[in-house]
């Protein structure tokens, strides 16, 4: 079977739009023509009128709820509202229950994924046994199993003995260490960041050192191990600063930022709904900048969008009582696009290099390109729709987020992959 997308506006090296033909065929991509040239003969020809054409959206932290928290979310929901996000492959985090932490889960979620035959799900191991900090799992054994990492997400690893244990059997796996950075003797008991917010409503504050401890501690046990570190949804000015002065001494680490870290400061939530709450917090407008500084320099690799859903009555209990997280596969390209693309404060290149590129480098992907040979991994965007957000719309079973009504640009419209259409909007 010979698909071909035709008049696809396709950025080209120099981060230039050109148009262009895109043939797939056996799941890869096969041909790429100058859009001046005529098309050969294919099973199915789609007519992308000018639309962006990239490679498919890729998001290295996501909460795909399955096992035991199905009432929130599952591997098939999760996927399918992925896949209308434009995001193709995906990796999931282990705080499930029972925690991602023997190769029988781990299997059990990727069983989970054939079966929804969606996006491409990469699973993540637990570092400790039960996310309890007290004993590591069996690394090699999940390696097998097929995991793409080991983290405590969710929580933070609290002993630094354990944390240099698990970097060091990491290291020998070749393997990366995927850190929640939080020092539990800093939030107990908090449920927003330390600042003008919380003194307001009589709200316990999350401290920037509770995240900025870790990353600084890790740091420096990545420096003496030599694992690849990469470092969980960074919120804060000094996590930047520690993170790029250790690349540039040479160490191993690399990172990731929110959406909503970039686009939120504490000052904008709204009162005590809980669809503002999230796990780092939004911080300053000061962490704000630093963290699109971040971004901007390369010391923060890539955006994911740490999708967490809540069943709304979950969110319902208020500030203080609801779980952290939002959801973020369905705005996050739209988000980003409207914010800073649309308004010429970024390069539509870099946001795109960003979310697929350079996710696909730190985790040796072999997608993330649009060229010859590569899978047929890709989403196609309509620049010029507009839109509201409309949680009652979404395709995961979380309605919780804070950007609801946002009108937003940038929607993706079609995502395939290995050359499979997985997700089409209907008009």
């Amino acid at each position: 079977m010979t698909v071909i997308i035709r008049n696809a506006s396709v950025l080209n090296k120099e981060g230039l739009l050109e148009r262009k033909h895109i043939e797939l065929q056996e799941g890869v991509i096969s041909a790429i023509i100058d859009g001046n040239e005529a098309i050969g003969e294919a099973t199915e020809i789609i007519d992308a009128e000018g639309k962006l054409l990239i490679p498919g959206l890729i998001d290295m932290h996501v909460h795909l709820r399955e096992p035991g928290f199905e009432h929130k979310e599952t591997v098939e929901t999760g996927s399918r509202s992925a896949a209308k996000g434009g995001f193709t492959t995906i990796a999931c985090m282990p705080n499930t229950r029972p925690v991602t932490d023997s190769p029988e889960i781990v299997q059990f979620v990727k069983d989970k994924a054939r079966e929804a035959g969606l996006v491409k799900v990469l699973p993540y191991a637990a570092i400790t046994k039960n996310e309890l900090g007290r004993e590591l799992t069996d690394f090699a054994a999940l390696k097998e199993a097929g995991a793409i990492g080991y983290t405590d997400d969710g929580v933070g690893v609290q002993s630094a003995q354990m944390m240099k244990d698990a970097m060091n059997i990491a290291a020998s796996l070749d393997m990366p260490v995927i850190a929640h950075c939080e020092d539990n003797s800093l939030v107990e008991g908090c449920c927003v960041a330390e600042g003008e917010f919380a003194k307001k409503h009589g709200l316990k504050g999350i401290p920037n050192e509770s995240e900025a401890i870790h990353v600084g501690r890790d740091i420096l046990l990545a420096e003496a191990t030599g694992v690849h570190y990469h470092v969980c949804h960074v919120s804060t000015e000094q996590s930047v600063r520690l993170i790029r002065q250790a690349k540039e001494i040479g160490i191993k680490v690399t990172a990731e930022v929110c959406p909503h870290h970039l686009l939120l400061a504490e000052d904008d939530i709204p009162g005590l709904d809980a669809n503002w709450k999230m796990n780092p917090p939004l911080r300053s407008r000061r962490d704000v900048e630093a963290c699109i500084e971040g971004l901007l320099d390369g010391t923060l690799d890539m955006i994911v969008t740490d999708h967490a859903p809540h069943s709304e009555e979950e969110k319902a209990k208020g500030m203080q009582l609801a779980p952290f997280g939002i959801v973020g596969f369905e705005t996050a390209f739209p988000l980003l696009y409207t914010a800073f693309v649309e308004t010429g404060k970024w390069d539509l290149s870099l946001l795109v290099q960003r979310m697929t590129a350079d996710p696909a480098r730190v985790f040796r992907l072999n997608t993330g390109v649009m060229e010859i040979g590569a899978p047929a991994d890709l989403t196609l965007i309509d620049l010029e729709q507009e839109k509201e957000v409309d949680p009652s719309s979404f395709a995961s079973k979380g309605r919780n987020t804070p950007f609801g009504g946002w009108k937003l640009k940038g929607w993706p419209v079609k995502t395939w992959v290995d050359g499979k259409a997985v997700w089409t909007e209907k008009n």
